[in-house]
């Protein structure tokens, strides 16, 4: 029990939240705040302060968070030896991913390590490049699909080179193109996939000094195929977004060939449960080759 207690304390003071710590724990907010009460009573100290804006750590807690977390990070090497000593019968992994991994990769995987270890249960969680960053950084989720590079702290797998593709309307002047100028993307209204922080496609406007005309910007792939789709615009999007897609649009390779870099991160491999290094292994599953009829969908000339 006193390893909850001590998973409480770490995980509040990641999040800086008790609601927050309880999601992750699958605890009430009450029940949280009162195992870290038992631990200020069972060591006569006061851990956290409580206030309007979160809570944070007092000074005696400061000293204490350490030694917390070694426990539970042993606690953690010791649950992983004892599965693997029984075998993987059961498991949990939590997913960070965005939309094309979830659509095209994650399918693939999870049906092939499912024959293997079929009492495994995921948690996919869906966000940008950021997001999911942070999602691993604070143990909300175990691993996740990135763009590399990413945060120096955090171990990666490179997977996959993604090429970026400009998508047009059937009827664009550009349409026939055998590849699109890059001074042309100023031209015409511009749908920019993202969100926050500075994705792929803003460095390729940055790198070649270009302009574009944003009119609409989110981190919905399908949204922004529809907008150009209607004739609203024109986009850049990673190739992998656009398999087996229900939209009337044309999709590009630029003069100058772009790319984004997929791999998949973790705060420490060493660490990871038994059933995320056996996901691991399965990682190669996610391009099965499959007959998919662009025809009348996606149409690249």
């Amino acid at each position: 029990m006193n390893i909850q207690k001590y998973l409480a304390l770490v995980k509040t003071v990641e999040y800086g939240s008790f609601t927050k710590a309880a999601e992750a724990l699958n605890y009430s907010q009450s029940g949280i705040s009162r195992m870290i009460n038992d631990l200020e009573v069972e060591w006569k100290i006061s851990l956290l302060e409580r206030g309007r804006s979160g809570v944070r750590l007092t000074s005696e807690g400061l000293k204490i968070l350490p030694y917390a977390k070694s426990v539970c990070s042993e606690y953690q090497k010791l649950q992983t030896q004892i599965e693997e000593l029984h075998g993987l019968q059961s498991g949990f992994i939590r997913i960070g991913t965005f939309s094309s991994v979830a659509t095209h990769w994650l399918p693939n995987i999870i049906k092939a390590f499912q024959k293997d270890y079929p009492n495994v249960d995921y948690e996919l969680l869906l966000g940008d490049y950021t997001e999911i960053e942070n999602w691993i950084l604070e143990g909300r989720v175990d691993c996740g699909f990135l763009r590399l590079p990413t945060h120096p702290k955090l171990e990666t797998v490179f997977l996959d080179q993604d090429k970026l593709l400009v998508i047009l309307p059937k009827n664009h002047p550009l349409a026939d193109c055998e590849r699109f100028p890059v001074n042309a993307l100023s031209e015409d209204p511009f749908m920019l996939l993202e969100k926050g922080a500075k994705a792929e496609i803003s460095e390729i406007f940055e790198r070649y000094h270009v302009e574009p005309k944003v009119q609409f910007t989110t981190w919905d792939d399908y949204a922004i195929m529809s907008m150009v789709e209607n004739g609203l615009g024109i986009s850049i999007l990673p190739e992998l977004i656009l398999k087996r897609i229900p939209y009337q649009i044309v999709a590009k390779e630029l003069e100058v060939p772009a790319y984004r870099r997929i791999g998949l991160a973790m705060r420490d491999k060493e660490s990871a449960s038994l059933a995320v290094k056996r996901f691991l292994d399965y990682l190669p599953y996610r391009s099965i080759p499959e007959k998919t009829d662009l025809e009348g969908q996606c149409e690249r000339q």
